[in-house]
């Protein structure tokens, strides 16, 4: 028997989920800014973790659509010191995370990206954002002292 929650949409119980995906931004960007990261951090997840990953979707035309995140996205916020905290703890726990740095909005594309982050120490890192996926109870403990994004 499969520990997956049944997301078939064939049942009327509410699904339940023994993982959760969070994103924490860091408190003080703009609104433009904490869109486009929360898009690129959680665009990493699936491919490391593909079981995030719902089936494809269809329109009553038959007409296909790409499949999303099985489950909800949860986005918090935090102060900077807050961020470093997180960032620490999903290191200490190997959970699945993506990192975005402030020296990444003055990059134009993925190669760039990768170099900007490549180039600065772990502890040294300006993080903006973090996504982590994993059991909810690690997930919970890496996001602790960040608030619900309003």
């Amino acid at each position: 028997m499969s520990d997956a929650p049944d997301v078939s949409g064939t049942s009327d119980a509410p699904v339940r989920f023994d993982t959760k995906i969070a994103v924490v931004l860091r408190e003080d960007l703009e609104p433009w800014q904490r869109l486009n990261v929360t898009a690129f951090l959680v665009s990493g997840l699936g491919m490391a973790a593909p079981e995030v990953i719902g089936e494809n979707y269809e329109d009553a035309d038959g007409v296909r659509y790409l499949p999303m995140f099985r489950q909800p996205v949860l986005v918090f916020e935090g102060t900077k010191e807050t961020l470093t905290a997180a960032h620490a703890r999903v290191l200490s726990r190997s959970l699945p995370r993506a990192v975005f740095t402030s020296d990444l909005f003055a990059t134009g594309n993925d190669r760039d990206n990768r170099a900007a982050v490549r180039a600065v120490g772990t502890g040294e890192l300006d993080l903006v954002g973090i996504a982590v996926y994993g059991p909810k109870n690690a997930v919970d403990k890496v996001v602790k002292g960040a608030r619900m994004h309003p």
